[in-house]
């Protein structure tokens, strides 16, 4: 049964007691599995130890659509871009050891919920690499070729319950700058009412301030010769650009599959309509298998960029002729096979 956390709570689960109670448990523990792997807000409450009515309320509809009909249950996770191009954080511009750990990962989240509900889940990856490559100083080619070894590697590694997307399978067109011309023109604000929105409401003016710091920290390696005051002032139209185009492939990627849940790689309130979820560990919530190496720890594998990798005095391990990620020994316990 649901727990009951007060009056509004209640109300909640009078709205959406379901028909089918098998049905609606079945739902609810699927949920919850898939719970233990929350990526959430530092500020998330007891929720992050014992979801709430709230916390699934937003979820538990689309969820018992697909198990009434005994399908696997769609995830949407935009992620996988493309590598960062600050060789401060990343080995190179192809994947790497970082992005097979967090794919083993997912495929462990996806064999969890399998345990419980035989059709599972199936996770689509939509990357945004030439949605905003050309904002962030990333070429198409670079993009391209990113998504053309994840692409193999998902195959290679067998991970069937995990699919691609990016703006090539939306758009006929093969020419980058058009398809996102028509991307803006379709989905998107106008910058305008970006920057309003950034200047008026706390929530969009956070999320500018992340992403305009994060853009000036990658383009720091990439724009040597900008002093810091010049470098922050000309990536804001950057920033903004960002947030346009996201919210653009957001609105693209609900019309494209109208009855799919929203996953998040970046850490999310636990009444979100975005479910955020973890792709491996790290200490820092920014860093991601594209924005950083992977390294191999007695305790396990760990997401780190680069930098911080080497400065810890981890060693640099290459496999088929290319660098692949960073193995540290701690306390003598040697690494994990």
């Amino acid at each position: 049964m649901l727990a009951q956390r007060g009056p509004f709570d209640v109300l909640l689960k009078r709205f959406l007691e379901p028909a089918d109670r098998s049905t609606d448990k079945l739902s609810e523990s699927l949920l919850r599995r898939l719970f233990r792997h929350r990526r959430l807000n530092a500020d998330a409450g007891p929720c992050a130890e014992d979801p709430c009515l709230r916390c699934l309320a937003l979820h538990l509809p689309r969820v018992r659509y697909f198990v009434r009909a005994r399908r696997p249950v769609h995830f949407l996770l935009p992620a996988f871009p493309a590598k960062s191009p600050s060789r401060r954080k990343t080995l190179g511009p192809l994947p790497d050891r970082a992005e097979e750990v967090a794919l083993d990962y997912l495929k462990d989240v996806c064999r969890e919920i399998s345990e419980i509900y035989d059709p599972g889940i199936r996770v689509t990856l939509c990357s945004d690499g030439h949605v905003f490559g050309d904002v962030v100083g990333v070429s198409d080619d670079d993009v391209s070729a990113y998504g053309a070894e994840m692409r193999d590697m998902l195959h290679r590694q067998k991970h069937y319950a995990v699919d691609w997307f990016d703006l090539s399978d939306a758009y006929e067109v093969r020419d980058y700058n058009t398809i996102r011309e028509r991307l803006t023109v379709d989905y998107a604000r106008s910058l305008e009412e970006v920057e309003d929105r950034a200047r008026r409401f706390d929530h969009a003016r956070s999320i500018f301030n992340g992403i305009h710091r994060f853009i000036v920290e990658e383009q720091v390696d990439v724009q040597p010769g900008l002093s810091k005051t010049k470098l922050r002032e000309a990536c804001k139209k950057r920033a903004f650009q960002v947030i346009q185009r996201s919210e653009a492939w957001s609105r693209l990627l609900a019309d494209c599959f109208p009855a799919a849940l929203r996953l998040s790689i970046h850490p999310q309130s636990p009444h979100s309509e975005k479910i955020g979820i973890l792709l491996g560990e790290a200490d820092d919530a920014w860093v991601t298998p594209w924005h950083g190496v992977a390294v191999r720890t007695s305790s396990g594998w760990r997401f780190m960029k680069r930098g911080e990798a080497e400065a810890s005095g981890a060693r640099r391990v290459d496999r088929n002729g290319r660098p692949s990620h960073y193995e540290r020994i701690d306390g003598g316990e040697g690494v994990p096979r």
